[in-house]
Formats: structure tokens, C-alpha cells, sequence
């Protein structure tokens, strides 16, 4: 083989690496129910596409663009460039009903977001190796609301959300006004939730806007019940950092859930209708706070969970394990640092507790 000849493979070679390796950032377009839907897609140059990536759900707020979310507010690109997820930023459609951007689509009208993302999901997973058991999804004000709806709604390919300045509809309304039955979550699911107590918007106060929106202290009961958490959360005050913002951040941490799940909340004290880290608080930064949380979970519960009985040697092979309950009767399947009753086909049953 001639000298030009090796020079111009080699250039080829470096040529198609250097495509492999770069960052790709598009501006896509998907023909669902009926329009044609636009999101932004990121990914990252280290994905080489020889391994399954997590994917990463952004959701602007109601009348707001996925490009101004992605440029102001949430930008997860460098997350994505670190951390090694595929990163998305749907835009909403248009609503008939008042001419906004809106996740909701005020009754009646058949059009359904829920399916929009999950037809995403399918896409992307067509052209990427997705991990589909780290599907996340986060999002603020009525992108908030919104990844509480695919957490309801769409359990069965998200792993965990995250909502900022945004509440989750009260399930009476959601089945009256939007027609969309109650929330339905098929497995345990990490919840992340950063409200201002100071947040006076109608569809994200803090105390809630019943019979509409769920207060913060209803979510947390709603997640944490579902999750079978410990009862009361683990409080911890974060360092005020930037003592000018006007406010401080308090974490609770409901813990101990099936699966290992978590709820947690970061509680901003004076926090208004913010995106921490972006505008209002500046002890935390909302983006890289849900990145660190969700990542921990995927679609099973918190990734390295002990969770077969068989596995951990419940089970002595001469009797059969029925259900395992919590101390108030609750089913659950396996958690540290808790009382759990182990009951038998025999009828025998068992007090165990696990610490780490």
C-alpha cells in the first residue's frame, strides 16, 4: 500500500473517531397524534455507544420553550458530558383551549403528553443504547406537575422524578376535570421535590390549593406511603452559603422505603416560585441536586439494593416465604434498618432487622 494511500486511511480513521466521540446537540422533530412535536436532544462526548446510558427528562414550565429551559434555567449538558446520560428537553404543545405551551391541556381534548414521551423513549431507544431501566425525569412549575404525571401515569418506564416549584394534582381533580383516573404508580419510585415555602403561584404553594394541588406535606405522604418509608423524615438544615438570597435550605429524607427507595425534599425557607441555583436560593443548585439524587435509583429501586430474599438467606429451603410486612402490617419487599415480620406457609413467623 502506497504512502498517500496509508495517510489519507489514517485521516479517515480520525476522521470517524472524532465523530464517535463528539458532542451531539439537535433540535429534532417527531410526527405524534397528529403534530409534528419538537424536543432538543443531548448527547454527551464520551457516549460511544458500547454501553446503555441513563436518559435524563427536562420539562419547561407552562408557555415556556424547552431552548430557554435548557439555556437559563436547567442546564444539564455539563452534567451530561461528566456523568455519561443522554440528555432531552421536550417542548410542549400548543394548548387549544388558551393558545400557551402547556404539559396540561385544559379538558376536553384527547391530546395526551404521557404517550408523546414514552413515544421518545421508544425513539431514542431505536438510535442510542438507552438504559431503560434509568429512565429519569424532572422538570419545574408545570414541568414539575407534569414529571409527577409520568411518575403516575408512565411508571412503568420512568425509574425516579423530580419536581422544583411545582405541586402534583390532587387525584379527584385529575380524574374529573382532566380524566385521567388516579394516580397509578406500579413500583417503588424516588421522589425529589424542591418547594418555597414563600411560593404563592395558584398550582405550586406549599400549603397546597385544594381541590386542585396537592400541598408539599401531602406529596411527601402520598410518595412516602406508596414507598412504605420510614414514618418521619430525617431533617438536616444545609449551610446557608450565600447569606444575601434571603433564604435557607432545610433537607427531609424519608428513608428506608421497599427497594431502599427515598423521598426527599428540599424545603427552600423564603423560597419563592425559583429554580434554586438559578434564580432565588443560592445555597443549592436544583440541577446538579436532581442529577445526584435521581441517578442513585433506577426502575428496580436504589441500584445495589439488597432486595431477593434468597439472596440475603432468608429463606432456610424447608419452609415458604409468604410476605414479608413492616411493623404496621405493610407488605414490602426487603429495607435496612427496620423492624420486618417475615411470615411463613407454616404459619411461623420470623422478627428480623438488617443494618448495613
Amino acid at each position: 500500500m502506497d504512502l498517500k494511500k496509508i495517510l489519507r486511511l489514517t485521516v479517515l480513521f480520525f476522521i470517524v473517531t472524532v465523530e464517535v466521540k463528539a458532542q451531539i446537540q439537535q433540535n429534532r422533530n417527531l410526527f405524534f397524534d397528529g403534530q409534528n412535536r419538537d424536543y432538543i436532544i443531548y448527547v454527551p462526548s464520551n457516549y460511544n455507544g458500547t454501553q446503555a446510558v441513563p436518559l435524563m427528562f427536562n420539562f419547561h414550565g407552562g408557555n415556556g420553550t424547552s431552548s430557554d429551559f435548557m439555556n437559563y434555567t436547567n442546564d444539564m449538558r455539563p452534567l451530561s458530558d461528566t456523568a455519561g446520560f443522554i440528555t432531552v428537553y421536550p417542548q410542549a404543545a400548543i394548548d387549544p383551549n388558551d393558545g400557551s405551551y402547556s404539559w396540561l391541556h385544559k379538558a376536553p381534548t384527547s391530546h395526551n403528553d404521557v404517550n408523546f414521551i414514552e413515544a421518545i423513549i421508544d425513539s431514542l431507544s431505536n438510535e442510542f443504547m438507552i438504559d431503560n431501566n434509568r429512565v429519569y425525569a424532572c422538570g419545574y412549575s408545570e414541568g414539575g406537575i407534569f414529571s409527577y404525571e409520568l411518575a403516575c401515569r408512565l411508571n412503568n418506564r420512568i425509574a425516579a422524578v423530580a419536581s422544583v416549584s411545582g405541586s402534583m394534582l390532587v387525584d379527584s381533580f385529575r380524574d374529573s376535570y382532566y380524566n385521567l383516573g388516579f394516580c397509578s404508580p406500579t413500583h417503588p419510585t424516588a421522589i425529589l421535590l424542591v418547594p418555597g415555602t414563600d411560593d404563592f403561584s395558584p398550582h405550586s404553594t406549599y400549603n397546597g390549593f385544594q381541590p386542585y394541588y396537592m400541598s408539599v406535606q401531602e406529596i411527601t405522604t402520598y410518595w412516602s406511603n406508596f414507598n412504605s418509608t420510614d414514618l418521619n423524615p430525617n431533617v438536616t438544615q444545609l449551610p446557608n452559603l450565600n447569606t444575601g438570597d434571603g433564604s435557607t435550605v432545610e433537607e427531609r429524607v424519608w428513608e428506608n422505603g421497599n427497594n431502599c427507595i427515598s423521598v426527599k425534599e428540599l424545603k427552600v425557607i423564603n423560597g419563592d416560585h425559583d429554580w434554586p441555583g438559578s434564580s432565588g436560593n443560592m445555597d443549592i443548585y436544583a440541577t446538579n441536586e436532581i442529577w445526584n439524587f435521581l441517578s442513585k435509583f433506577n426502575i428496580n429501586g436504589l441500584i445495589n439494593c439488597q432486595t431477593s430474599v434468597d439472596e440475603i438467606g432468608l429463606s432456610d429451603g424447608s419452609k415458604k416465604l409468604v410476605k414479608v410486612v413492616d411493623v404496621l402490617g405493610r407488605k414490602i419487599d426487603f429495607s435496612l434498618n427496620k423492624l420486618l415480620f417475615y411470615i411463613y406457609n407454616d404459619g411461623t413467623t420470623e422478627k428480623k432487622y438488617f443494618s448495613k
